[in-house]
């Protein structure tokens, strides 16, 4: 089996319909959503397969409804003899990521994510903000801007993407004038995300106490992998340290572009994308970085990824 790294996605990979083939085509995959609905305060099979997308892009319905779809996926992997040899997830992605590492079982996980999404979920409705892809500009040039942003002003990068992408969060006014002082500064395009939200900023710092709270109670070993951390774009190990990170993660930024360079100094022979969507995979070749990445979010894509790998095993 090629050595591997599984990246988990973060919100904003949901899509209405994620997860029921899954539910509908495999045993193990229909007792774990059951199994989440028994344990979440709300219909999660029912958000994930019907939606309305309005209640699906919710922050409190999009974080475990990722995070279970994620699992799901994992598990499917794992059974088939599939594992990795380094994980990581971005943002909320996180989360999954640990759970693949053996750091929290599904019980703390989904706790988790469920507190995280309500609490992030509370201060994007206490103070609303806004968030933007920033295109084909430098990302020193991007926190550049950012910094010529007046004091009384907040706006940061929220994610080191790529070469190509930076995302940017803060309030609405500051990341709009952040927006077109990039466009002046060369950025081929500047994108408006459809968030209500400034996520990775510090108008996210009243979710952090609550998230800490949260972190202490839950019961966390050391990762059975190696686990990249965002805020330290680094491996990271000791459970004190990941409930750190993790805490400081929602304000802090997501530093993919590091992460993702120390999984191919790690020498990983193929990278998968474990969950909905292929963002992650559009992000590691925008890196251009000579490893194959492929996604693996639907029944169809783990089967085939299943005996593609079967395949590369000697003997």
């Amino acid at each position: 089996m090629p050595r591997l790294a599984f990246l988990f996605p973060g919100q904003g990979s949901q899509a209405v319909g994620m997860g029921r083939d899954w539910y509908e085509q495999t045993v193990p995959g229909r007792a774990l959503f059951e199994h989440a609905d028994q344990l979440l305060r709300f219909g999660l099979t029912r958000v994930c397969f019907d939606g309305p997308e309005e209640e699906l892009r919710r922050t409190d319905r999009a974080q475990p409804a990722l995070f279970v779809c994620s699992v799901v996926v994992f598990e499917f992997l794992k059974s088939a003899g599939v594992e990795p040899a380094v994980v990581a997830g971005h943002s909320l992605g996180e989360y999954s990521a640990l759970y693949a590492a053996g750091v929290f079982d599904l019980a703390t996980g989904l706790s988790l994510v469920r507190e995280r999404g309500e609490a992030m979920g509370e201060a994007a409705e206490a103070r609303p903000g806004a968030m933007a892809a920033v295109l084909g500009l430098e990302a020193g040039r991007v926190e550049t801007v950012c910094g010529a942003a007046g004091a009384d002003e907040i706006v940061q990068v929220a994610n080191f993407n790529s070469p190509a992408q930076t995302v940017i969060s803060g309030e609405r006014a500051a990341v709009e004038r952040v927006a077109e002082a990039a466009k002046t500064a060369g950025a081929r395009r500047v994108v408006l995300l459809p968030v209500h939200g400034a996520f990775h900023s510090p108008l996210m710092e009243p979710a952090v106490a609550r998230m800490e709270a949260a972190l202490s109670a839950a019961h966390l070993t050391d990762p059975l992998v190696p686990f990249l951390a965002n805020v330290h774009g680094d491996f990271v190990s000791d459970p004190q340290v990941i409930r750190a990170s993790l805490a400081r993660q929602i304000l802090e930024s997501v530093r993919w572009t590091a992460i993702m360079d120390k999984i191919a100094a790690a020498g990983v022979e193929a990278v998968i994308e474990v969950g909905p969507g292929r963002v992650l995979c559009g992000l590691w070749r925008q890196n251009g970085l000579d490893i194959p990445a492929h996604a693996c979010g639907t029944v169809d894509e783990a089967r085939v990824l299943v005996e593609e790998l079967a395949g590369q095993v000697p003997g």
